[in-house]
């Protein structure tokens, strides 16, 4: 059994994979600023390599990890006010899942797994949406393991759990490890912390970085990110996508 980018198949050799030894796994990020150091598309790569190290591990245990395209567009209106971030209404993200998990069914597929490291509250929200319009008896069945909620999150860095984690630490050690290439390493050494806490401006009714004290779209201490503590974030997120992937596909 192996990992597959689903797209890369052909329509003869989707046909002839066990169902139900097959999960699709969609990985959900946004474009958007992730301060002066960090690729738009930061969210979308983590979110790849999170879908990536589930499949290798669902790979071992017997299973064909269909890795679909990912879903880069969606509501993060947190950042809005930022140069190159992209931002969907949450009823279009809501509604995209919903008939992507109905497409898979007509094929016969049973899971999709929702591996999404984009934490933006109108997102999120959009995502619960989906799984509850889906329904639990939906034939495929939308798996969304939510990083910021128990028992998840306290599983995560130090820092993510502050709420001051966005192109932080945190996210900053992950592309370091996964796409080295796209991090801008002079500007990331020499950003000063920011400790404010994007949790904590949530509920007290921020509605942009900016409000919450983002002026450079980053929260957090992206100097004090590393290779290592990205790899072992990225080995935490995959075991965290596997156990809810299982918990469905093996009560």
């Amino acid at each position: 059994m192996a990992v597959l980018d689903f797209a890369h198949l052909t329509w003869e050799e989707v046909r002839d994979l066990d169902r139900t030894k097959a999960v699709a796994i969609l990985p959900v990020g946004a474009v958007e600023a992730h301060g002066p150091h960090l690729p738009l598309a930061t969210d979308v790569i983590i979110a790849e390599i999170m879908a990536r190290a589930a499949g290798a591990r669902l790979a071992a245990r017997g299973y064909d990890a269909l890795v679909l395209p990912p879903l880069a567009y969606t509501a993060a209106d947190f950042a809005a006010g930022f140069p190159g971030t992209v931002s969907l209404r949450p009823a279009t993200v809501t509604a995209l899942l919903v008939d992507l998990a109905r497409s898979l069914a007509r094929h016969r597929f049973s899971v999709l797994a929702v591996a999404n490291a984009h934490l933006d509250p109108a997102h999120l929200a959009a995502i619960e949406a989906a799984v509850v319009q889906n329904g639990p008896d939906a034939e495929a069945r939308i798996v969304f393991p939510d990083i910021t909620r128990k028992p998840w999150a306290p599983r995560l860095t130090a820092e993510f759990q502050s709420g001051a984690c966005h192109a932080g630490q945190y996210e900053s050690s992950i592309v370091m490890a996964a796409r080295p290439e796209l991090v801008r390493e002079a500007i990331r050494r020499s950003l000063p912390a920011n400790p404010r806490s994007l949790s904590v401006a949530i509920r007290s009714g921020q509605t942009s970085f900016e409000a919450a004290g983002g002026s450079r779209a980053y929260f957090g201490s992206p100097a004090d990110a590393g290779v290592d503590e990205g790899a072992r974030t990225i080995d935490v997120l995959g075991a965290i996508l596997e156990e809810a992937i299982l918990a469905v596909l093996v009560p």
